[in-house]
């Protein structure tokens, strides 16, 4: 199955390729690809998807269907072709022989994405780092000098094996410098995070899939201007605030609110470890705002890949309040019936709010059941360890 659009001159055109291997909810449609490659400053000029049991080990897709990949570049004016499922090395090598075209894949995609977005000093260290972790096993394919003959007398092995194995003992070195600068930046982090704790301080971190509207909600909630807009990964450094809740019973209260990067599905591996530093302040966290896209008709799994990004940071027990966000861009027929009720969350009913970040609606209710985490969290600290339960969460 393909398909094709009208290129935009501004941009790299690239063929889109997704593989169906029986994994649930498949995007045959592609349309998060599309949008990835859009934020990466690619324009897409055809989509293609197939069924397979398993991936062909030499081409992925196995030689037919490369075939008609390279035809589709060739009528398209494609000059890039992009996979939305992860290629070894040797695979990428051979589609890119085969066809005669940079192929590659969801991975490399989201590092450069993240590689145009970091800001920070920490920001630009973690990305260098998992774009180095990626690069290091595809030095073949990078470096078209590895392959030149070195020649000369008593030279042994074969070409370009010097060149390579110093390449990547560079890298090696590389990689093991900004861990170690990384390294003390996570102490700077514990050393910020104990003084909050000296100062009673009730941590709440904002997490959601890319493009939930995170970011909007957070400049709503503290009249801050991060950089917000209708993008995947609009915000990769995360960002903390005071947020003044108002009156509570033991008068105003002031709780830590941070901005975290958001979530994706098969967010490559080597970027959760990378990012490590920056999702530690979810992982820190009392309280997690899990922000969704009310309006996005995929959400359950949105929500599902979010809940396995935070189980594997350490992050699946911390309290959750869900934000369904956005819906000011629901339908009339669309709209809650009442802007706060009870969600099954893995086994588990939490609180959920409907709010529009951007119009306003639902925030005073959010504000309201902030208070209440708050009160939840006093009650919970004059409660013996062993009699204490999760914050407000039961069994659904």
């Amino acid at each position: 199955m393909s398909s094709s659009v009208s290129p935009d001159a501004s941009r790299i055109p690239a063929i889109l390729v997704g593989v169906d291997l029986g994994a649930p909810h498949f995007d045959a449609g592609l349309e998060e690809l599309g949008l990835l490659a859009q934020t990466a400053g690619l324009e897409p000029v055809a989509r293609v998807a197939c069924k397979r049991k398993a991936p062909d080990a030499a081409l992925f897709v196995g030689s037919g269907k490369a075939d008609e990949i390279r035809e589709l570049a060739q009528a398209t004016g494609a000059l890039e072709i992009l996979f939305d499922q992860a290629l070894s090395p040797a695979q990428q090598r051979n589609l890119e022989r085969h066809i005669g075209l940079p192929v590659n894949d969801r991975t490399l995609l989201i590092l450069e994405i993240f590689a145009q977005r970091a800001r920070s000093h920490e920001g630009k260290l973690q990305v260098e780092l998992a774009r180095l972790q990626y690069l290091s096993t595809r030095l073949v394919r990078r470096w078209s000098h590895l392959e030149r003959q070195t020649g000369g007398a008593g030279v042994r092995g074969g070409p370009g094996e010097k060149q390579i194995e110093l390449d990547r003992r560079m890298i090696s070195e590389s990689i093991k410098r900004i861990k170690e600068r990384l390294h003390k930046v996570k102490r700077q982090r514990q050393t910020q995070r104990r003084q909050r704790e000296r100062r009673d301080a009730f941590n709440i971190s904002l997490v959601g899939y890319t493009n939930a509207g995170k970011s909007t909600l957070f400049n709503a909630l503290v009249k801050a201007r991060a950089y917000a807009a209708d993008q995947l990964f609009a915000t990769l450094d995360t960002t903390t605030r005071q947020l003044y809740l108002g009156d509570g019973q033991g008068g105003g209260r002031t709780v830590s609110l941070s901005d975290t990067v958001g979530f994706i599905r098969d967010l490559p591996h080597g970027l959760i470890d990378a990012f490590q530093a920056t999702l530690q302040e979810a992982v820190d966290a009392d309280l997690l705002l899990h922000v969704v896209d009310a309006a996005n008709p995929g959400f359950p799994e949105q929500i599902e890949q979010v809940q396995r990004v935070l189980a594997e940071i350490g992050a699946a027990d911390i309290p959750q309040v869900l934000v369904f966000n956005k819906i000011d861009a629901l339908e009339k027929d669309q709209q809650p019936l009442q802007l706060r009720d009870m969600y099954e969350l893995d086994g588990v009913a939490v609180p959920r709010l409907f709010v529009s970040a951007r119009s306003g609606a639902g925030l005073a209710a959010l504000r309201e059941q902030l208070l209440l985490e708050l009160a939840g969290r006093a009650a919970a600290d004059t409660i013996p360890p062993q009699d204490a339960a999760p914050l407000h969460r039961t069994a659904a």
